[in-house]
């Protein structure tokens, strides 16, 4: 009889920055185990260079739902790797496998590692996007702030420049705000998470490491 395939988890990037899914990619390694799930990491060509915007939130919610439907077959679990979870709910109606937002996972394994949690955003016009997910959550008064090092999703692969803000929010957040524990707010940001906790001194939460931890968690445990 021929072997079964192993599970496959697909980590969709819904921007179409390559550079952002490669970031993911590589962080992706320590989680690539012996017998373990394959992860692949896709972009998706139709959207913007980055979500920045609500608009640019539901502007990827067909287009995901399409990947998802195409892939169903060949793939144990899914996971969206934008810190809004574009289209979250919507793909969970399409299939039976699990959907996974990197937003809900980096936030409850926070939740995990300290008491109140501080995000690191891209954009000031980013932080009332991720309030209203909070909120849905229930999660304000576990929430120490959310502050943006002002850059934008293609402007984060200025390496010395993006950890400078990174560093400076991260100790702000920190400091004044009494956080314990951070969380990238971009898959972006994915390269800087090994140095920037070293930095800070603190737990950092990558969240599409986060999900992709839950999501082989689920596909090795069939919880479905």
């Amino acid at each position: 009889m021929p072997e079964p395939k192993p599970d496959r988890i697909l980590v969709i990037n819904p921007n179409s920055t390559e550079a952002v899914t490669k970031g993911i990619d590589v962080a992706m390694d320590p989680l690539r185990i012996n017998g373990g799930p394959v992860i692949e990491c896709v972009t998706l060509k139709e959207g913007p260079p980055g979500i920045e915007s609500q608009a640019h939130a539901e502007q990827v919610v067909g287009p995901i739902g399409a990947m998802v439907r195409k892939r169903d077959n060949d793939c144990s679990a899914f996971v969206i790797a934008c810190y809004s979870d574009p289209g979250l709910h919507a793909a969970r109606e399409l299939t039976l496998k699990p959907v996974l937002g990197i937003a809900e996972c980096g936030i409850l394994t926070a939740l995990t590692l300290g008491q109140r949690f501080g995000v690191i955003s891209i954009l000031r016009k980013s932080i009332p996007r991720h309030l209203r997910y909070v909120g849905q959550m229930g999660l304000n008064d576990r929430m120490a702030g959310d502050r943006a090092i002002g850059l934008g999703v293609v402007e984060l692969s200025d390496e010395a420049r993006t950890f400078s803000r990174m560093a400076e929010v991260a100790a702000e957040l920190r400091d004044e705000d009494g956080a314990d524990v951070l969380i990238m707010g971009c898959a972006g940001m994915a390269r800087y998470r090994d140095r920037l906790q070293r930095h800070v001194g603190l737990p950092v939460v990558e969240p599409s490491q986060a999900a992709v931890s839950m999501a082989i968690g689920r596909a090795r445990l069939a919880w479905g």
